[in-house]
């Protein structure tokens, strides 16, 4: 979602205006989080700046792009403002810092299962990046089949005013992880989540398929490389 998106989103919610049944208490509580909206479109654009430079500097020094593609978006003002609804909270900066931790989102896409730990790690080492929580849903994927590294992350943002930290969910899979995630999310999109039995199965399924063709790739890879360096974490140690 693009900035005027959400400013378009969040003009007119002035006192008592509503939005999916969720009120602003008065005009400045708008532009505070309008501001805030800002400031965690800045956070993707840090992180994906971290993110370039490391692939930009793997194909420089190790010919080798350990990163596919990188998506980021910044998560709908409606998609923030029922998810405090949901929770019984009010609509100001505190509160969406605290309640959603997704408004800012990037997704990294790469070649193998240990160039994703790899990149991972890489930027978690940074200096200037927290790492807040961790979830790995490829060692332990969720019971439908998903797979994907989960970093929950806060950079700081250097504004005239000074320093603001700003929190980011990245979200690393492989290639065959991200269609099989695309996959799922329009299956659960067309079902509203109700998933027939019989769907359920083939997808729980498919996602073990592709976990085995990760694993395969990861290996010819590995055999085709055998006399020289093998993905990213053989060439950060060279």
């Amino acid at each position: 979602m693009y900035l005027d998106e959400t400013e378009t989103a969040l003009a007119g919610l002035t006192a008592r205006h509503q939005t999916r049944g969720v009120v602003l208490d008065d005009a400045s509580a708008g532009e505070a989080v309008t501001r805030l909206m800002h400031e965690y479109s800045f956070g993707i654009t840090e992180i994906r700046t971290k993110l370039d430079i490391l692939r930009a500097e793997f194909l420089m020094l190790h010919d080798y792009n350990p990163i596919e593609h990188i998506s980021s978006r910044l998560k709908s003002m409606p998609s923030v403002l029922e998810k405090l609804d949901r929770k019984g909270l009010p609509v100001d900066e505190e509160h969406i810092r605290a309640a959603v931790t997704d408004v800012a989102g990037l997704r990294v896409v790469c070649s193998f299962r240990s160039d994703v730990y790899a990149v991972a790690q890489m930027l978690s080492d940074q200096a200037d990046v927290t790492v807040l929580r961790v979830r790995d849903y490829i060692e332990r994927p969720k019971p439908i089949g998903y797979r994907s590294l989960h970093l929950l992350v806060e950079v700081p943002v250097f504004l005239s005013r000074g320093v603001v930290p700003v929190t980011a969910e990245i979200q690393l899979r492989t290639a065959a992880m991200d269609f099989w995630a695309s996959l799922e999310h329009k299956i659960m999109y067309k079902y509203r989540g109700d998933i027939p039995a019989d769907v359920l199965a083939d997808l729980h399924a498919s996602a073990l398929a592709v976990d085995r063709l990760d694993r395969q790739m990861h290996d010819l890879h590995q055999r085709v490389h055998a006399d020289g360096e093998v993905g990213v974490a053989a060439s950060a140690t060279a």
